[in-house]
C-alpha cells in the first residue's frame, strides 16, 4: 500500500510546488532560470514526441500478438500430434513385443463354419 501512496504524495507536493513557483513569478514579474526552463522544454517536448510514436507502435502489438499466438498455438498442436502418432507407434510395438502371440499373421481358418461364412459372404458381394 505505501508503494502507492508514497509516490503520489511525493508526486502531489511537487505538483504544489510548480504552482507556487509559477504564482512567484506571475506576482514578482521574473522567470527564474530561463535557459534551464527552455531546455527542460525542448526535453519536455522530445519526450512527448517520444511516448505519441511509442504508442503508434504499441497500437499494432495487439493484431501481431493475436498472428503470433495463434501461430504457435497452431505448431503446438501439429507437435503434440506428431509426438501422439509415435506414442502410438511405439504403444503398438511393445504391444506386440510383449503379446505371446509375438508377429501375429492371420492365417486362412480351420473352421468349416467360419469358411462357408466367408463364401457366402463374398459370393454376395459378387453379386452386388
Amino acid at each position: 500500500m505505501w508503494f502507492a501512496i508514497v509516490p503520489f504524495l511525493v508526486s502531489l507536493v511537487l505538483i504544489a510546488a510548480l504552482f507556487s513557483l509559477r504564482w512567484w513569478e506571475i506576482r514578482h514579474e521574473r522567470v527564474l532560470a530561463p535557459a534551464w526552463r527552455e531546455r527542460a522544454d525542448e526535453r519536455a517536448r522530445e519526450l512527448k514526441d517520444a511516448l505519441l510514436h511509442s504508442n503508434r507502435i504499441l497500437s499494432r502489438i495487439p493484431p501481431l500478438a493475436a498472428i503470433l499466438s495463434r501461430y504457435l498455438v497452431h505448431e503446438i498442436a501439429l507437435g503434440l500430434a506428431a509426438l501422439a502418432r509415435f506414442s502410438e507407434r511405439q504403444a503398438h510395438a511393445l504391444a506386440d513385443m510383449v503379446s505371446h502371440k509375438h508377429r501375429f499373421e492371420r492365417r486362412e481358418t480351420q473352421s468349416d463354419f467360419l469358411k462357408q461364412v466367408a463364401d457366402r459372404k463374398s459370393t454376395i458381394t459378387e453379386t452386388r
